[in-house]
């Protein structure tokens, strides 16, 4: 299980530069306004060969000074509470705020790894002008520049070094399945409704629940660990920014499950925090079974839960193998389909295919459809093998694994999906040098 990073710090300084930086992809918008970063971003990184989940708390409303203090304060308890390290980042332009004293004084109480990290100091002027971020109380700092990148590197190597070992918990390897989703889309429910106790308190506000709790259960002869990304919420926390514990609890659970069973609300369809979650899932590589439900609070006609399918696919593309099932937890309307089905995919995530099998049926179609040549070269394939790890992942061997590009990758997938059924899986594929 990976460990979690929390970036934060007021508005503005470059937290998401530094986050994109950091996970190599342009995820969270930038822009010079203020309070841009409406939603939390989080995504996996690795450094030294050392992995871990990234996450920025953005999340600002925009508005008065005193919205955004209170509004701070919290995203700092949050990433207190929730993350194993936590980078506070200031700005060497705007130097020392008030907000940022208000910031340090909670991280001062911290007994996790701070680190503060002076943004933007990209000459030796602001070098030196970076020396007043002592008066913080935080000790050391780092300099960088999230634009082109300079001083991430020593930053990085310090904070790699402090990450806790997380130990890998094995329990009696008992298949893990999570069930995700935004806040009040139902989690509870579907578990209350599957166990037939209210173990779980449903209410209709959202996020009562709040730690991640196990429940063994038994069903179609099958054992397996549900995983609520729930619990109940301390008071003091009623407060609390229920999204961004939704995103944190996710991550956690994800990361530690081997199938995920993402609950959206029908009423709401397949929004950005459902896609975020689902995506998370993706690439985390594991097993995802989607459930729509509140199915019974839709007006239908003979076509809906078509459209609705189709809706859904559509985002998840190109990863759109995966089984959609819909369900209402109020009338137990397909519950017991929903956990077959997660077997299943279970089943396929686990799926190991003799060599032999595997060069039989995909060689013959290899040979049909060859990789477009490049530059006049040929590629050979000649021989394929599955690799020993947790998910489905392929190897194929040839001559000129350079030349094989995406949608030929993607067309050996589609293949190795219609043969050998990895629905609701993801599946990757790898060019060798034979």
């Amino acid at each position: 299980m990976s460990n979690i990073v929390a970036i934060v710090g007021r508005p503005n300084v470059g937290k998401s530069t530094f986050f994109n930086r950091l996970i190599q992809r342009r995820e969270a918008i930038v822009d010079a306004v203020s309070g841009v970063t409406r939603d939390r971003h989080y995504g996996k990184s690795d450094w030294n060969g050392k992995e871990f989940s990234l996450i920025d708390t953005g999340g600002y409303v925009l508005g008065s000074d005193d919205v955004f203090e209170a509004e701070i304060d919290k995203q700092v308890e949050l990433a207190i509470d929730e993350a194993d390290v936590i980078i506070f980042m200031v700005d060497v332009e705007s130097g020392v705020t008030g907000m940022d004293e208000d910031v340090a004084k909670l991280l001062r109480k911290v007994n996790k790894p701070v680190f503060l990290v002076v943004n933007k100091v990209d000459n030796a002027k602001r070098a030196e002008d970076a020396v007043e971020f002592y008066s913080l109380g935080l000790g050391e700092y780092y300099t960088v520049a999230s634009i082109n990148g300079s001083g991430t590197g020593d930053l990085l190597d310090a904070l790699v070094d402090v990450l806790p070992e997380k130990e890998t918990v094995v329990n009696e390897e008992l298949p893990r399945f999570a069930v995700v989703g935004r806040p009040n889309a139902g989690k509870s429910s579907f578990i209350n409704a599957l166990i037939g106790e209210d173990r779980y308190i449903v209410t209709d506000i959202a996020g009562t629940t709040r730690d991640s709790i196990d429940t063994k259960y038994n069903r179609f002869g099958f054992e397996f660990n549900l995983v609520d990304t729930a619990g109940i919420r301390r008071k003091s926390k009623v407060k609390e920014d229920l999204e961004f514990y939704s995103v944190m609890r996710s991550v956690r659970a994800i990361e530690h499950s081997d199938v995920c069973l993402l609950v959206l609300d029908a009423t709401r369809g397949f929004d950005g925090q459902d896609q975020n979650i689902f995506w998370l899932a993706e690439r985390n590589r594991k097993g995802v079974v989607i459930l729509v439900n509140k199915w019974d609070l839709v007006e239908k006609d003979h076509k809906t839960t078509l459209e609705y399918e189709k809706a859904i696919r559509k985002e998840m593309e190109p990863f759109t193998d995966v089984p959609i099932i819909f369900i209402s937890t109020l009338s137990k309307q397909r519950i017991y389909k929903a956990i077959e089905t997660a077997v299943e995919v279970y089943n396929n995530r686990t799926k190991k295919i003799k060599t032999s099998v595997l060069n039989e049926v995909m060689l013959p179609i290899i040979e049909s459809y060859p990789p477009p040549a490049n530059k006049a070269k040929y590629v050979k394939i000649k021989y394929i093998m599955q690799l020993p790890t947790p998910q489905p992942q392929f190897a194929f061997f040839c001559n000129l694994p350079q030349y094989v590009k995406e949608p030929y990758k993607r067309f050996l997938e589609n293949k190795l999906r219609e043969r050998f059924d990895f629905k609701g899986v993801p599946v990757s594929v790898y060019m060798r040098k034979k």
